[in-house]
C-alpha cells in the first residue's frame, strides 16, 4: 500500500530517526520495570498496601495494553509524527506528576496517564521505522535493533532504578524521564518525517472498550480478592463482569464490519499460540520481578541500589539471550528458542520456590540468570510466530496483538504475585512480614514454574506441521 511520507534525505538521517524512536522506546519499556525496585520505598513513603503497590505497577501496563491498537489507528489517520510527539509530551508530563505524588491514589492516576503516553509511542515508533527504512535489509536491521532495545530496557530497569534511588531518591526514578524525554522530543521534531496511511483503519470503540473492560475487571479481582475476600459481592461482580464483557467482545467483533481484531486470525495456530505465549512469558517475568524486588529489600534488607545489582544477572542474561534468539529463529525457526525459553523460565522459577531469609547469593544469581535467559529468548520467536503465514498487509496487526498480549501478561503476573497473600503480609513486624512473604513466594514461584513449562508445550504446538498448515489456510482466506 502506498504511503504518504516525507522521505529522509540520507542514510545518516534514517539512523537518526531510529535513534529517536529507540530513545522513546527506552523510556516506555524501562518504565515497565524501573518502578519495581523503588516499590518498598513507595510503600514506606505512602504507607501503601501490597495491593496498592500492585496497582501502581499494573495501572501503567493495563493502560498501555488497552490503548496500543487504538494508538496505531490514530497515528495512521492523523499522522504518525504528530501522535508520537503527543505521546512523548504526555509521558514526560505524567512522569513529573509521578515524582510529585503524595498519595497512592495520586501515583496510580499519574501512572495511568503515563500509560496513555506510552501506548502512543511503542507501536507508532515501529510504524515510523518501517516507513523510513525502505531498503528491506536496512529495515530488518533497524527493526532488529529496535526490538533488542526493548529487551535491554526491560532488563536494565531495576538496576538503573536502584542506582538513581540510592544516588538521589525514589522520586528521581520518575523525574529522570523528563530530561531524557525532552531530548527525544527535540530529536523527533528535528529528524522524524511525517507519514500516514492513505486508507487508515476505522476506529472500533466498542471493541476497544470491551477489551479494556475485560482485562481491567479480571486484574482488579485478582489484586483486590485477598483484601475483600474471594466470595465478596464486589470480587464476584468483577469476575462476572470480566466474563460477560469477554463474551460480548467476541459477539461484537464477530458481527462488526470493521472489527478491531478479526477473530478469524485465531484459526491460525501460530497466531493464537503467539498470543498465549506472550501472556505466559510476561506473566512469569513480571511476577518474579515483582516478588524479587520486595524480597531483596524488605526481607533481606538491601538498599535499592544493592537490590538492583543483585538483579543484574537477570539483565545480563536478557542482553545476551535476546540477539541469540533472533539468530536461532533465523537459522532454525521458532521452536528451539521457544523450548529453551520455557526451560529457562521454569528452571529459574523452580529455583526460587525455596527462597529463605538466608538464600545463597550464588543460588539467587543463577536463578535470576536462568529466568533472564528464558525471558530474553522469548520475544523474537513470539513475534515470528504471530506473523508466520499471515498476509503481509496484516503483519503489523499481528505484531500489535502480540505486543498487547505481552502487556496483559505483565499485568496479570503482578496481579497473581499478590493474589495468594495472607494477613501477615501487611504486618509491621519485620519477622512476621518475612515469614508471610516467603510463604507467598513459594506458591507464586511454583505457579510461575508451571507457566514456564507451559511455554515449552505451547511453543512445540505453535511450530508443528499442523500449525503451519493452519497458518497457510488463514493466509489464503485473507489474501
Amino acid at each position: 500500500m502506498p504511503q504518504q511520507i516525507t522521505q529522509p534525505d540520507s542514510r545518516r538521517h534514517q539512523w537518526l530517526v531510529l535513534a529517536s524512536c529507540c530513545l522513546s522506546l527506552l523510556l516506555v519499556m524501562m518504565d515497565v520495570t524501573i518502578v519495581n525496585v523503588v516499590l518498598p520505598s513507595i510503600k514506606q513513603a505512602f504507607g501503601a498496601s501490597l495491593s496498592g503497590l500492585q496497582w501502581i505497577v499494573d495501572a501503567y501496563t493495563l493502560t498501555v495494553a488497552a490503548l496500543l491498537m487504538a494508538a496505531g489507528t490514530l497515528a495512521d489517520r492523523f499522522g504518525r509524527r504528530k501522535v508520537f510527539l503527543t505521546g512523548i509530551v504526555i509521558f514526560c508530563t505524567a512522569s513529573a506528576f509521578c515524582g510529585l505524588a503524595l498519595t497512592p491514589t495520586q501515583m496510580i492516576v499519574a501512572r495511568i496517564l503515563q500509560g496513555v503516553g506510552g501506548a502512543m509511542l511503542n507501536p507508532v515508533a515501529l510504524s515510523i521505522i518501517a516507513n523510513t527504512f525502505l531498503d528491506p535489509g536496512d529495515r530488518a536491521r533497524a527493526i532488529g535493533l529496535w526490538g533488542m532495545m526493548s529487551g535491554i530496557a526491560l532488563a536494565l530497569g531495576p538496576a538503573v532504578g536502584g542506582f538513581i534511588a540510592d544516588a538521589l531518591n525514589w522520586r528521581a526514578v520518575f523525574w529522570i524521564n523528563v530530561p531524557v524525554g525532552l531530548i527525544a522530543l527535540v530529536m523527533t521534531i528535528r529528524f522524524v518525517p511525517e507519514s500516514r496511511s492513505p486508507i487508515p483503519a476505522r476506529f472500533d470503540p466498542a471493541g476497544q472498550g470491551l477489551a479494556a473492560l475485560t482485562s481491567m475487571a479480571l486484574v482488579g479481582a485478582l489484586i483486590e480478592g485477598p483484601d475483600l475476600g474471594w466470595r465478596s459481592a464486589r470480587i464476584l461482580g468483577l469476575l462476572i463482569l470480566s466474563v460477560l464483557s469477554l463474551v460480548v467482545f467476541l459477539i461484537v467483533e464477530k458481527r462488526s464490519t470493521h472489527p478491531m481484531l478479526n477473530l478469524g486470525f485465531f484459526r491460525s495456530v501460530p497466531f493464537a499460540s503467539a498470543t498465549v505465549l506472550a501472556v505466559l512469558c510476561f506473566a512469569v517475568f513480571s511476577s518474579l520481578l515483582f516478588l524479587s524486588t520486595i524480597y531483596l529489600q524488605d526481607v533481606r534488607g538491601f538498599a535499592p541500589g544493592a537490590a538492583g545489582w543483585k538483579l543484574m544477572p537477570f539483565a545480563v542474561a536478557v542482553v545476551i539471550a535476546a540477539p541469540l534468539s533472533g539468530r536461532l529463529v533465523a537459522a532454525q525457526g521458532a521452536r528451539v528458542p521457544l523450548v529453551l525459553s520455557g526451560c529457562g523460565l521454569a528452571g529459574g522459577a523452580w529455583m526460587l520456590t525455596g527462597l529463605a531469609a538466608d538464600t545463597s547469593p550464588l543460588w539467587l544469581a543463577v536463578a535470576y540468570a536462568l529466568t533472564g535467559a528464558g525471558f530474553g529468548l522469548c520475544n523474537a520467536p513470539i513475534t515470528n510466530a504471530a506473523v508466520s503465514g499471515m498476509p503481509r498487509r496484516q503483519a503489523g496487526l499481528a505484531a500489535a496483538v502480540a505486543s498487547t498480549s505481552r502487556q496483559i501478561g505483565a499485568a496479570l503476573g503482578v496481579a497473581i504475585a499478590g493474589s495468594l497473600r495472607g494477613a501477615g503480609i501487611v504486618s509491621e513486624d519485620r519477622a512476621e512480614f518475612a515469614a508471610s512473604f516467603l510463604h507467598l513466594s513459594y506458591f507464586v514461584c511454583w505457579i510461575a514454574a508451571v507457566l514456564g513449562g507451559s511455554v515449552v508445550l505451547v511453543g512445540a504446538l505453535a511450530t508443528s506441521g499442523y500449525a503451519r498448515a493452519s497458518a497457510e489456510r488463514v493466509a489464503r482466506d485473507f489474501s
